[in-house]
């Protein structure tokens, strides 16, 4: 596993021989040496994909050849299974359950809808005022696609990019955290077993510095980034020397709004599934829940005794509910938020402390009393901590939206209720890009990602991600006899 550098077909490494280590956050325990990439290797890897967009191995496929490629990879992917969850347990922590029936499964099933895709992509024939001309349009790649991926889920999210990338005919720079790069380093491997062409997938391991060397590139067409509104604001700025293609998917503070007239008991069960999903590090998670004052005390209470049930450990043990937390960098931003939190006065109802001695656990941790202008109500944790805050009745309720549209993100949010009336005036007034109403959080690949306002830029998934990843050419063809 020691190589992560892939550019142009080959495994290298990099000129300066810099390393950074990436640990097991169960034990605290280093897994691998991994190369950091430099200067030299960004440039070799634009320049591997520039070639390869415009070779006759790449360009000159065969859409059912190109969709060939992907049905195989997602076939490999499915036998290596086990490995591959295993190895994405170790290096972020997610128990081995998520590992395997959302990670990698979600994997194999995006790179089957969009290879479904590759032989489907259509232009148009359009009616124009010129005479005696034919207007025609078609889908054309974007180019050099710079994907940089986040640490919660890396496997899964880099192939919900590289899927859509590679269908519609780009070529790509894969950048993984540098958290997490041991399952995105696996799929490269498999992916070559797949028979890419060289230079098609080309990988760059390292810190921030990578991906901000990739977004100034001037050789690179598009950026596809999955992270904090933070750094997806660096990415704009830096963007705009070759006024490159963006898609952002960035924070979350996602509201769960539970009616008086919903059932407790499976709302409880459902927000704690949306919630605490690997340890709460999941951009969507259940972050703020809006209940009526009347039901409060009672879903406070069941909600606190469903996290204190659920069992914390080291995701490789296959009782595990909830993993550790993905660094210790993170686990003190955590730490920092519940500590804030109490001090704003809000009532720490169970969890507000590390859990073993070793490992980067924290307790799933209910606040009731929790009021809109808290920092735990505004700003996004990606933990375990789940904030309570109460509204008064059917009036408040139907004015909900504007509470929960309260922040600068806008990913996604919940509704729970027995009245599909209120589920769809809830729907329409909240600004989010996706909505579900009695389920928790979980894309598909056929439906559109990505968030309002400070959330994100574009969509992913769905038919949508092909417009991410093409450009719209139109071709004028006069046939009025040589002139017009």
């Amino acid at each position: 596993m020691a190589r992560s550098l892939y550019i142009d077909g080959r495994w290298v490494k990099s000129e300066s021989g810099t390393t950074f280590r990436t640990l097991d956050p169960a034990t605290e325990e280093p897994i691998e040496e991994v190369s950091m990439a430099g200067s030299p290797e960004v440039e070799a890897a634009v320049d591997a994909a520039r070639r390869a967009m415009y070779a006759p191995a790449w360009r000159g496929l065969a859409p059912a050849a190109r969709a060939g490629l992907l049905f195989r990879l997602a076939d490999i992917l499915e036998r290596h299974a086990t490995e591959l969850a295993a190895l994405e347990t170790r290096d972020q922590g997610q128990p081995l359950a998520v590992a395997r029936n959302v990670s990698v499964n979600g994997a194999i099933e995006h790179l089957r809808y969009y290879a479904g895709w590759v032989t489907k992509l259509e232009g148009s024939v359009t009616p124009i005022g010129y005479p005696d001309t034919l207007h025609y349009t078609c889908r054309e790649p974007v180019g050099v696609c710079a994907l940089i991926t986040p640490w919660n889920f890396p496997l899964m999210i880099a192939v919900w990019k590289l899927a859509p990338a590679l269908a519609t005919g780009n070529t790509v720079i894969l950048k993984p955290a540098e958290q997490t790069p041991l399952s995105t380093m696996r799929l490269v491997e498999l992916a070559t077993e797949a028979g890419f062409p060289p230079g098609v997938i080309n990988l760059l391991t390292g810190d921030g510095t990578v991906g901000q060397a990739l977004v100034e590139h001037p050789g690179v067409d598009k950026v596809s980034f999955t992270g904090s509104t933070e750094v997806g604001r660096s990415i704009v700025a830096a963007s705009a020397g070759n006024l490159k293609r963006v898609t952002l998917e960035l924070g979350g503070k996602t509201p769960s709004i539970i009616a008086r007239d919903a059932d407790v008991d499976a709302v409880v069960e459902g927000n704690l599934q949306g919630a605490l999903l690997n340890s709460g590090q999941v951009c969507a998670a259940y972050s703020r829940f809006y209940v009526d004052r009347s039901r409060a005390d009672e879903f406070v209470s069941k909600l606190a005794a469903g996290g204190d049930r659920l069992r914390i450990g080291s995701g490789a043990e296959g009782d595990t509910e909830v993993g550790p937390l993905v660094s210790a960098e993170h686990l003190s931003k955590v730490e920092n938020l519940v500590g804030a939190g109490v001090g704003e006065g809000a009532e720490l109802v169970t969890g507000g402390a590390r859990a073993g001695e070793s490992g980067y656990f924290y307790r799933p941790t209910v606040f009731a009393g929790v009021t809109d202008s808290m920092a735990i109500a505004s700003t996004e944790i990606f933990g375990p901590v789940l904030p309570v805050l109460t509204y008064d009745g059917e009036d408040e309720l139907a004015a909900l939206a504007e509470r929960a549209n309260r922040t600068e993100y806008g990913l996604a949010a919940a509704v729970w209720t027995n009245d599909l009336g209120t589920a769809h005036r809830l729907a329409a007034e909240i600004r989010a890009g996706s909505v579900f109403v009695n389920m928790p959080p979980i894309p598909d690949p056929a439906a559109p990602w990505g968030g309002f306002k400070a959330s994100g830029w574009g969509r992913e998934m769905g038919r949508y991600a092909l417009d991410a990843y093409t450009e719209v050419k139109g071709v004028f063809v006069h046939h009025g006899g040589g002139g017009a």
